[in-house]
């Protein structure tokens, strides 16, 4: 530690501890809310002359590490000594809290100990968060309420607000007032990008070192420090560097060294060539736990002395005691391997509110690099269908979707937490768009045009899983009259996909008779359309065209066929959608993923598949499945546009 005026430093006390929620954060007049931060915990103790230590919450000197920090409030205290909990934290680009690039410059200082103290690493600045505050002058302050802590505070003067300043805190009638929740609360947190929640009961008192019910944690990403205890080589694009981390922590209830998994994400290339250089230092020839762990889960396993602590995120903690869905975020030199412990299992444990982060990975796709994230975001909980996997399958399916794309404006639906959480249609260019997108104005809304590789991997990395698209397209910024003619076929209750068939026969016979040459596709969903390519110069022919045909066959089978928008009149029949031709609409585009449970896409089929159809498994088709008949079959609607003709008057 370095050298200070102890007498005159306040003296350290161990910091009050968070307790978690159990998943339900508290609400009621009673709680105040902050938000939970992603640095290092911190104590700034500063002396009546200004002297500043930093301390960790394990009594680790700071101050050295953060030279930047010493001293910067001393000018608002006016002489007085000063005890301030909060946290250190580094900005990343995009103006949030980024706990990696705070690991990265702990990386570079520990390298650089032996070069001249106080090294300030000014390319990557560090700010301290207060939220408590626990000395001020003579008085101490643990034993004031929440509300009088905050208080006093939030009146000192911030004389560098880039270096210091005050955590947010805003209590229950204060949102209430906003016509706001805690709810609304969590969600700006998680939108904005903090970890999450702190619900603190106003009338508290400072308990140091205590984790008590006082101050409850409500995380939106689960974390666990973890003791390194092997690694394995790395297979493929790793072979030669560190591909994964064995992990341990001590058993709640024995105080044993148990094995609880691996973590294999989250690396960048620098932090595996570092991590191994500081393994193969440690290696032994047997693992350090207490039972040996599964022989499956240890095969090409390197041990190592349990010496280095870790910290990873992850979605659930299994009643066999292993982490699942994890991602590597950095090693925690604050923390001691005898402090680290495992989690509990919690029956049915609720996933968080957002998703782990992943790999952040830099790509050449076409002529451009592309940075992607979040690859190992489960986004079909349902099937494990990673974003990952996601982009793995637009940019294998390109080939043949970007000509059914070309020169459409798109209109984007967005899962971002997956087909189970919130969606959204975006029609305009999302903010952030990279400026090499092509884009086109219509009705007052700049669309983005999807014409390339590039451009379909940045869609898809935003989470956009279904691409829909109208039935014309745009020429030198232009409007053109409409190319396609098409029929959604909606299967109303008791109905399938195989009734949709049916009607799909009757549809071919007429649109034939008529000289058209009609395309099937599913919907990806639970029906199907039929496409024709045609020639008109009357954006209103086409839905007119098509509503007298189905109204048509609904007369001709009532029973069984509607023409009819109203949702009571779909029960037993296929609805025959019209409507979709209208220049404002939209239809889910071929190969375009759909957002169920299953990662399914609307997939072209031949009229042989149509008319053997006899069960919904028959014509449903995954990712997969659609990469296989491409690859057997190719683009089954390659021939529309060759088979162009007139719209029927």
């Amino acid at each position: 530690m370095a050298a200070h005026d102890a007498s005159r430093v306040p003296a350290w006390v161990a910091p009050m501890l968070a307790k978690p929620d159990g998943g339900r954060l508290r609400t009621g007049p009673e709680w105040a809310y902050e938000y939970k931060l992603d640095g290092y915990r911190a104590a700034m103790r500063i002396a009546p002359d200004g002297t500043t230590v930093l301390t960790s919450r394990n009594n680790i000197d700071f101050t050295d590490e953060f030279a930047q920090l010493a001293g910067v409030l001393a000018p608002a205290l006016d002489g007085r000594a000063a005890y301030l909990d909060g946290e250190v934290v580094v900005y990343g680009e995009d103006g949030r809290i980024d706990f990696e690039l705070m690991q990265e410059r702990r990386g570079r200082y520990v390298r650089h100990q032996s070069g001249p103290k106080g090294l300030e690493f000014k390319d990557v600045p560090v700010r301290f968060l207060a939220f408590d505050l626990l000395q001020l002058g003579e008085r101490n302050l643990m034993g004031a309420p929440y509300d009088e802590r905050r208080r006093l505070l939030a009146e000192l003067p911030m004389p560098d607000p880039y270096r210091i300043s005050v955590v947010r805190a805003v209590t229950f009638d204060e949102l209430a007032a906003d016509r706001r929740t805690p709810g609304d609360f969590l969600a700006h947190a998680a939108s904005s990008g903090y970890e999450g929640v702190v619900a603190k009961l106003r009338s508290s008192a400072y308990v140091p070192g205590q984790r008590p019910d006082s101050w409850l944690k409500h995380p939106l990403v689960r974390t666990q420090e973890v003791i390194v205890c092997g690694w394995r080589p790395g297979q493929r694009s790793f072979t030669g560097t560190l591909g994964g981390l064995l992990l341990g922590a001590h058993d709640p209830a024995t105080g044993d060294l148990v094995y609880i998994g691996d973590v294999g994400t989250g690396f960048s290339q620098a932090m595996r060539a570092d991590l191994q250089q500081q393994l193969e230092a440690l290696e032994r020839r047997t693992h350090p736990f207490a039972a040996t762990p599964p022989r499956e889960d240890i095969v090409r396993a390197r041990w190592v002395e349990p010496r280095l602590v870790g910290e990873i995120v992850y979605r659930q903690f299994t009643r066999a005691g292993r982490v699942r869905h994890t991602a590597w975020r950095g090693l925690r030199h604050d923390k001691a391997p005898g402090e680290v412990v495992a989690p509990r299992a919690v029956p049915h444990e609720p996933a968080p509110a957002v998703e782990p982060p992943g790999q952040r990975i830099t790509v050449q796709a076409g002529n451009r690099r592309l940075t992607l994230s979040n690859l190992d975001k489960v986004l079909y909980p349902a099937d494990g269908f990673t974003k990952g996997e996601v982009i793995n399958y637009y940019s294998r399916i390109a080939a043949v979707l970007l000509p059914h794309l070309a020169d459409r404006p798109i209109t984007f639906i967005r899962y971002p937490d997956g087909v189970n959480g919130e969606k959204w249609f975006e029609k305009n260019v999302p903010k952030g768009a990279p400026s090499w997108l092509r884009t086109v104005r219509v009705a007052a809304v700049d669309h983005p045009l999807l014409d390339d590789l590039p451009g379909l991997v940045w869609a898809a990395n935003m989470a956009a899983l279904e691409l829909h698209v109208p039935q014309w397209t745009v020429k030198a910024g232009e409007q053109q009259p409409p190319d396609r003619l098409v029929f959604d076929l909606d299967p109303g209750p008791g109905t399938t996909i195989v009734d949709c068939c049916r009607v799909a026969e009757r549809l071919h016979e007429v649109l034939t008779a008529d000289g058209l040459t009609p395309y099937a596709k599913t919907s990806g969903s639970k029906g199907m359309q039929l496409y024709c390519a045609i020639s008109t110069e009357d954006p209103a022919a086409p839905s007119a065209y098509a509503k007298r045909l189905a109204q048509r066959l609904a007369r001709e089978t009532p029973d069984s066929v509607t023409a009819v928008m109203a949702k009571a009149q779909r029960t037993g029949r296929v609805f025959i959608d019209w409507s979709q031709n209208n220049p404002s609409k939209t239809t889910v585009a071929p190969y375009s993923l759909r957002g169920r449970d299953h990662p399914t896409v609307s997939a072209p089929v031949t009229w042989e598949e149509v008319r053997g159809c006899r069960r919904v498994s028959e014509l449903t088709f995954t990712a997969e499945d659609v990469l296989d008949r491409v690859e057997d079959r190719g683009d089954l609607l390659a021939g529309m546009d060759a088979d162009r003709a007139p719209l029927p008057k």
